[in-house]
């Protein structure tokens, strides 16, 4: 059996971390999303993955290669337009000749939750197996209602309290080749696009069986949002093995699941309390707290008295000595003075709502810090909000409070006059 990884997307809820590459490519847990993807299709037993890429698909090609770093034989094709997800499994169509496993890449998950659908679906032989999952909000979602353990209605993010049931599509099916004439029956949806929710539709009023197979919640993890990175962080270095490959000081104190590639410098006096993630050529401190849940990317600078808490920091980004970062995901480049400090909680102490696509959305968290695009600066005693976005680029200067988002390629700083100044403009 081969399977299928869709990671076309453009991932919008992202920005402005999509802006500059696919959600796909984000890192958590020590490793890009599609890496935990390809690894766990691997474990299940298959060897042969075809990649469906649209969005910055270079950057997929060049990053998954032939598959052969991943012990895979992967193959990329690349749908012609962002036309829907069954026109994404449509692409695939020359690439497959029997039963097939589909993945969308952007979730986390594990082989057992694989085997199981995999295993049930050529015992009950359906047209198709569909995963389904717990969730505690099904409007975010597609829910399935099931009778007998198969699937009769699919709605899609119903309206709070409307939700049929709390079973939501998970984004994992084994599907048989007649998916693809179902597909070409498929009509467009309002807003032009191929649903695969309405080729399951077709598949159900032709009374074709489509499997409802459950998993555990906590086996499978959605990355849909920002702050959603951070709880995959959570749910990707909780499984990281401890290894130590870079210098570490004496004086250094490494506590529980942490992980130190090569090149790797941990000066003395830092305090690392695993899980944690120290990327290779990386320096940290002195005198620095890592705490639980942090990725820290490649050629990362962590200056002295820094704090850094259930973060990701990307790539070749340097941290300034005496600055605070909480619950955030920090781009690639980011470059924060001397002093910047993260707010990540609410005097109110009610959850931290952030601007998602134009929309204000709760996000649940009463702990949520900032989202930085790559390439942001701060001056020295910069502070942020919760829930503030910055977009690739953007600088804010010394002393600037930060409390809404900030577009790319944006200077923000403070305006000083002097006495004389304030006189000749009271004058016009």
């Amino acid at each position: 059996m081969k399977a299928v990884v869709l990671a076309a997307g453009e991932g919008t809820r992202l920005r402005p971390l999509t802006l500059t590459r696919p959600k796909h490519l984000i890192s958590v847990g020590g490793k890009p999303v599609i890496d935990h993807v390809l690894e766990t299709v691997k474990a299940a037993g298959i060897t042969e993955v075809v990649v469906v890429v649209h969005y910055l698909a270079e950057q997929i090609e060049r990053h998954l290669g032939d598959g052969s770093n991943y012990g895979l034989s992967v193959e990329c094709v690349r749908q012609a337009e962002m036309k829907g997800t069954a026109d994404a499994i449509k692409t695939a169509e020359s690439y497959v000749k029997e039963d097939f496993l589909l993945v969308y890449g952007d979730l986390l998950t594990t082989p057992n939750s694989l085997k199981t659908l995999i295993d049930t679906h050529l015992e009950k032989k359906p047209a198709v197996s569909m995963a389904v999952v717990q969730v505690d909000h099904p409007e975010h979602y597609g829910i399935v209602k099931i009778e007998d353990n198969l699937v009769v209605d699919v709605i899609e993010k119903p309206k709070p309290n409307e939700a049929p049931t709390n079973l939501a599509n998970a984004g994992i099916y084994v599907f048989t080749p007649e998916i693809f004439e179902t597909i070409r029956q498929t009509p467009l949806s309002p807003r032009g696009e191929l649903e695969i929710t309405d080729s399951f539709k077709l598949l159900i009023r032709e009374n074709r069986r489509i499997l409802g197979v459950k998993i555990s919640r906590k086996d499978w993890f959605d990355i849909g949002r920002p702050w959603d990175l951070l709880e995959a962080n959570t749910w990707a270095l909780s499984r990281v093995q401890p290894k130590v490959d870079g210098v570490i000081e004496d004086e250094a104190h490494l506590i529980g699941l942490v992980r130190v590639e090569e090149g790797a410098r941990i000066r003395s006096g830092v305090y690392i309390e695993g899980p944690v993630f120290i990327g290779e050529d990386s320096d940290i401190g002195p005198n620095c707290y890592i705490r639980p849940y942090t990725h820290i990317g490649k050629r990362v600078h962590i200056g002295n008295a820094c704090e850094v808490k259930n973060s990701i920091v990307m790539d070749e980004t340097k941290i300034g000595h005496l600055s605070y970062v909480g619950d955030s995901v920090i781009g690639k480049g980011c470059n924060l003075g001397a002093g910047t400090l993260i707010a990540n909680y609410r005097f109110d102490a009610k959850p931290v709502k952030m601007l998602v696509k134009e929309e204000i959305v709760d996000s649940g968290r009463t702990k949520l810090g900032v989202i930085l695009g790559d390439g942001v600066k701060t001056g020295v005693n910069a502070a942020l909000m919760p829930g503030v976005k910055v977009g690739n680029n953007s600088w804010i200067g010394a002393g600037v409070v930060i409390n809404r988002d900030v577009p790319p390629n944006i200077h923000i700083s403070l305006k000083q006059e002097t006495r004389q100044q304030e006189m000749e403009e009271r004058k016009k």
